[in-house]
């Protein structure tokens, strides 16, 4: 109870502008509904915002007889959602590869036809979510722990457009998303790697633990994952590839120059579109 009422506390003085005190005079009043209407009203938005994003990606870049990747994490949800409805209305011929065993679950709860890269090596699209994205189109990715395989099906389509929701909009990596750009590695490596990564670059790597389980996250590929959290700004096409040279590494989280268009679900119900200039 304490923590609720610190957490309104905060969200009412925050979002008025006022000292802490107002925030205990609402919550004196009894005004604990609003503070919690107030929450629930930014995560509908940003859902919405999701749903906006994804909705236009399959309407602008998904057609008959597509081979389709399909990402993983909570924005591809509505994505597929949209993807399925399609198939349904417009009686469309598509195949789908998943990026992770969400992204499979999703496919087959969907009804779509579910193949994979060995009968589909070259996909017409790819259609992802990112953590955060740079003014360049530059990607972190991972924070759902399925980067590799992401990497691999984006780096197989002709196109690879990314979804997300107007809080991953950034100048600059590192900007909003403070969780570090995400590195799979081999396990026995794991200590080694992070050492390697913090002399080299600075920052600190830490090891991704588990929540729901004692221990670190193991990942699809029954790896380890390495959190970098950075502190300065780098040349990340340098880095991406320097990292990715540590023996050990997997992949990494950074998505450099694949992007060919982003689309963001705005909070005023709109989709904001940012397309790179390389593609």
């Amino acid at each position: 109870m304490r923590l609720q009422r610190e957490i309104c506390e905060t969200l009412a003085a925050g979002f008025l502008g006022r000292p802490g005190s107002l925030g205990r005079k609402i919550f004196a009043e009894g005004h604990v509904f609003s503070c919690r209407r107030f929450c629930c009203g930014r995560r509908t938005m940003a859902e919405n915002a999701k749903k906006l994003a994804g909705y236009a990606a399959v309407d602008n870049h998904v057609q008959n007889n597509h081979a389709v990747g399909v990402g993983s994490g909570t924005t591809v949800v509505y994505a597929v959602d949209r993807l399925a409805e399609r198939v349904r209305q417009e009686k469309l011929n598509i195949v789908c590869v998943p990026t992770s065993f969400q992204a499979r679950q999703l496919i087959l709860q969907n009804g779509l036809t579910l193949t994979d890269l060995d009968r589909h090596p070259e996909l017409d699209v790819a259609i992802d979510g990112a953590d955060e994205v740079d003014v360049d189109l530059n990607l972190i990715k991972g924070g759902g722990g399925c980067l590799t395989q992401e990497k691999i099906v984006a780096g197989c389509a002709k196109r690879f457009i990314v979804i997300a929701d107007y809080r991953k909009d950034s100048n600059t990596l590192g900007q909003q998303w403070k969780r570090g750009v995400p590195v799979e590695v081999i396990p026995m490596a794991h200590v080694p790697v992070a050492k390697e990564i913090e002399r080299r670059f600075g920052g600190v790597a830490e090891l991704r633990m588990a929540v729901s389980k004692a221990g670190p996250v193991v990942t699809d590929n029954s790896n380890f994952i390495l959190d970098w959290k950075f502190d300065r700004e780098h040349n990340w096409k340098e880095v991406n590839t320097a990292i990715k040279m540590i023996p050990g590494v997997v992949e990494t989280g950074l998505f450099i120059g694949m992007a060919a268009r982003v689309y963001f679900g705005m909070q005023d119900g709109s989709v904001k579109i940012k397309d790179s200039p390389h593609h």
